[in-house]
Formats: structure tokens, C-alpha cells, sequence
């Protein structure tokens, strides 16, 4: 069998980071790590070839080799999935889809010839069965959670590093919360399923001999969702590993703010190499957490466990949501408040939506309020129901906020902020490489000489020069970030 693995593009958004990448001359964040880990389970003997629409294009060719096209996505590479569709339709190849796109609306897909959904390691045998047996199904689904100490090492040699960014991994599924507009539970469970310490061991060797050396992301849900296993074997073998390589990597991961409860974790984290870390924040205001359900959150000082999360060397990045109907009309000033004085640089705040299957989906659908599909990306000011708020004015409050929290002035006094609190551990630097002096160059030249804010920019580079020069290199990192965010947001 030849079999061509692809990964639709998305249209530039908060996360694609698309104006930053150019600085570094990337292609993209993250490698599509669930199409990767699809490949390692694939009979070895089958050709394989990955085509990875974020960093190149998908030509006739390509779909013309294979004897099957498997398409992994999510919501917001919709559009893209349709036109891969139609393009191996017209060519006649046939396709295997799965990923959580199709996983909770494969009703819109009727293309597709067969229809792999939930998790692979339960419904990609079968189907491989079938396929062995020359009569394979249209659909395979299973509610079943399995067992992911059996998942393979991702097939890392099918992929150009060079391309991206960063790379990643996975440690556990699922999310011991339940979170009303949430579909990570729907999708993986409550019960936190995790590797064992050797597979993480192996595939961290295995990013290792392919040669990467620099960011790894962790692509938990919740990445501390069991903390015992993770203070006990997890993160002591990360250590260990890390050291006798001479810190090759820099973590990154997704957790809850009850984080800032657990001083041990956060120091073994920081020892095992992590310096940020993403948080679900949404909002500070009580009775909207209380009406999603998002009880990890409430009778918190959620400033104070941010700063010490910050204090102790762990950059957060958080995530924040307007157009709950507890939001009273002064919730846009007080979250842009809230985030300046949290010093969470990387603030995305997004548009209240229900993915398929929530909570809040069937809430909404209980109550004849909903609309239409998420579109997946939440900051395209796009609300998949009615909101209580009059509409108008929640998309003027929203964009508001966003006007405000990426101005210049406001950007970079966060950055500020940041560092007067932030103690990262000191620890071996991280290999040079060319285009970091690239980037650094570019940034003089763009946000330093061209752009409207760069008094700014230089206001920043020379307070971290006098006062905190271990930062200077965050600082650019920051400062680049942000010429991102405000090209994202320019018309708002």
C-alpha cells in the first residue's frame, strides 16, 4: 500500500503565529503530531508520505501515488478539507478521515469512503482488518477510552524539521474537569489515561536523534490532570534525561491554574526544562465560572496564582472568553484590567462559542438558541448561538478588548510587568542558532525603525538591557509576538 498522509492549512489566526514565523523563516508552530502517530501504526512495509498543507502545497501528484489519502483535522480546517475532497474525488483516490473534525460531524462529510473516528488505537485495527480482507466499512467509531500505553513513537522521519518551529508530544489524554463549553471530555474522557515514563523516555530520543534541538510542546489538555505520577516517575526521568543531554530542549505545555498549589511540581517542572505553560483563565468574573462550570477557577485570587506560577519561572500564556450570560456589560473593562495587570503577554481572548456535542451545545439546543457549527477559530468575532448580551454590544466590547490588550503601549507594559515578577531558573543556555540573529535583526528593522510603536520596542530592549539582560532574548521573542498579534487584530 502507498498511503498520503495530509494536513489541511488554516487561514492565519492568534495561534499560527503566521507573522511571527517569518522572523525565524519557518513554515509553521507544531508538526501534525495525531497524523504522525496514524503513520507509526500503519503496517511497516506500506510507503508512507506525509504532506503538511501549512508548509507545502498538496500537488495532483501526490494524491495520484497513494492508494489511500488519510486526512486528519479540526474545526477550523474545514474549508481546507473540503478542497482536499474534491481534489482526490476528481483524481479518484480514496480517503480515510478522522481527527476531531470528523470525529463529532462526520454527517457533513459523505465523500469520505471510510470514516475512522474516536481514538486510532481502537478503531484503526479494525479497519485495517477489513482493508487486509478486501471489504472495509464506510464507519468505525468506539466508545471505548484506550489504553495509551500502547500508542507508538510518532514517525518522526517523515517529517522536515527544518519547517517548523517547534515539535510535540503527548503524555496523557483527558481532563479530570468539566468545563460546560469544553469538548476535550467528550473527545478523550474524564479519567486521565498517561504514558509511561519509558515511552516518554523514547520519544524524546527519538526527537533527539532525528536532531531537533528547541521547543517541545506537551499537547495535554491538562498536562498535571495526575500529579501524583508526574512528580513521582514522569518529570524525575524528564530530569535525569535532560541533564546527561545537556538540556537539548524547552518545554511547553496546557494545565490548570490549581497548578499554583503544587510549589514541588512547578520546581521539577522548571528543573525538567519547562518556561511556559497555557491556562484556561476565562474570565474573573465568579458567577460566568460559575455558570460554566469551571469550578478549579473559583474563590481564587487568580492574579496572585498567576504571578506565583510567574515567580517561580513559568511564563503563562492564558486564554480568556466574553458572551457567557452571566457577563455583566462591564465585564470588557474588567478583563482588559485583569489582563494588564496579570502580565500574561500571550492574552487570547475569544468569542463565546458550543462545539458539537458540549454541554453547552445541547443547552443551547434545548433553548433554540443556536445558530450554526463553530467556525474553530474563536477570535474571528464569528458566535455560533444568541447571546443574552445584545449582540452589538458584545462585539464592540470584544473588540475592545482586543484593541486595547495589543495596542502597543499596553503590549509591551505587560511584557514589563512580566519581568519584574518573572525568576526563570537559571540554567544552560540554549544552542545559538543563525537565524535567531536573523530574527533579532529583522525585529530592529521592523518594530524598532518602521513601526508606529517603537518607542516602545526600544523602551523594552534598553530597560531589559539595564535591568534584567538574561531576558533580552525573551524580550525580542515578545516584542516579535506581538508584531503578530497586532497584524491579527489590525481591523478590529
Amino acid at each position: 500500500m502507498k498511503i498520503l498522509l495530509v494536513y489541511p492549512e488554516y487561514r492565519e489566526t492568534f495561534w499560527s503565529f503566521k507573522y511571527a514565523l517569518k522572523f525565524i523563516s519557518k513554515k509553521a508552530s507544531f508538526p501534525p503530531l495525531g497524523l504522525l502517530t496514524i503513520a507509526s501504526m500503519l503496517p511497516k512495509e506500506w510507503d508512507k508520505k506525509l504532506v503538511d498543507m501549512t508548509t507545502a502545497k498538496l500537488s495532483d501528484r501526490d494524491i495520484q501515488w497513494a492508494d489511500y489519502v488519510f486526512i486528519s483535522a479540526m474545526s477550523i480546517q474545514r474549508e481546507s478539507v473540503k478542497k482536499v475532497i474534491a481534489k482526490c474525488k476528481r483524481l479518484g483516490t480514496k480517503i480515510v478521515a478522522g481527527g476531531p473534525l470528523f470525529t463529532t460531524g462526520y454527517e457533513d462529510f459523505e465523500d469520505v469512503d471510510h470514516l475512522v473516528l474516536n481514538e486510532a488505537e481502537t478503531t484503526l485495527p479494525p479497519f485495517l482488518e477489513d482493508l487486509k480482507e478486501g471489504h472495509p466499512k464506510h464507519i468505525y467509531t468506539s466508545d471505548q477510552w484506550p489504553d495509551i500505553k500502547k500508542t507508538p513513537t510518532p514517525l518522526w522521519e517523515l517529517v522536515d524539521m527544518k519547517k517548523y518551529a517547534s515539535m510535540c508530544i503527548q503524555y496523557s489524554r483527558g481532563c479530570p474537569f468539566n468545563c460546560e463549553f469544553c469538548d476535550v471530555t467528550l473527545l478523550f474522557g474524564h479519567k486521565m489515561r498517561i504514558k509511561t515514563k519509558d515511552q516518554i523516555l523514547a520519544e524524546l530520543e527519538s526527537l533527539y536523534s532525528q536532531g531537533w534541538r528547541g521547543g517541545v510542546f506537551i499537547v495535554d489538555d491538562n498536562f498535571i490532570g495526575n500529579r501524583g505520577k508526574l512528580k513521582k516517575e514522569v518529570l524525575p526521568t524528564m530530569i535525569d534525561w535532560m541533564e546527561k543531554r545537556k538540556h537539548p530542549f524547552s518545554f511547553s505545555t496546557q494545565a490548570s491554574i490549581n497548578l499554583s498549589d503544587d510549589e514541588e511540581l512547578m520546581k521539577m517542572m522548571i528543573q525538567a526544562g519547562f518556561d511556559s505553560v497555557f491556562i484556561g483563565i476565562e474570565t474573573p468574573d465568579e458567577e460566568s465560572l460559575a455558570e460554566c462550570g469551571k469550578i478549579q477557577n473559583k474563590n481564587r485570587d487568580l492574579i496572585s496564582c498567576i504571578k506565583k506560577i510567574q515567580r517561580f519561572g513559568l511564563q503563562v500564556q492564558g486564554g480568556f472568553i466574553v458572551g457567557f450570560d452571566s457577563d455583566p456589560p462591564s465585564i470588557f473593562e474588567t478583563l482588559i484590567s485583569f489582563i494588564q495587570k496579570s502580565g500574561i503577554v500571550t492574552a487570547m481572548v475569544g468569542l463565546l462559542n458550543a462545539p458539537r456535542g458540549t454541554k453547552l451545545y445541547h443547552r443551547l439546543v434545548k433553548k433554540n438558541r443556536l445558530l450554526k457549527n463553530i467556525s474553530g477559530d474563536n477570535t474571528d468575532l464569528s458566535i455560533n448561538f444568541i447571546p443574552k448580551m445584545n449582540y452589538r454590544s458584545l462585539i464592540k466590547g470584544y473588540k475592545k478588548i482586543l484593541r486595547t490588550i495589543y495596542s502597543p503601549k499596553n503590549y509591551y507594559e505587560r511584557i514589563l510587568t512580566l519581568f519584574r515578577n518573572f525568576e526563570p531558573m537559571q540554567k544552560k543556555k540554549s544552542q545559538f542558532r543563525l537565524y535567531h540573529l536573523g530574527a533579532f535583526l529583522k525585529s530592529i528593522w521592523l518594530l524598532g525603525i518602521r513601526a508606529k510603536g517603537r518607542i516602545y520596542y526600544w523602551k523594552l530592549l534598553f530597560w531589559t538591557l539595564f535591568w534584567r539582560p538574561q531576558l533580552l532574548p525573551l524580550a525580542v521573542t515578545y516584542s516579535i509576538y506581538g508584531f503578530h498579534f497586532h497584524k491579527i487584530f489590525r481591523d478590529y
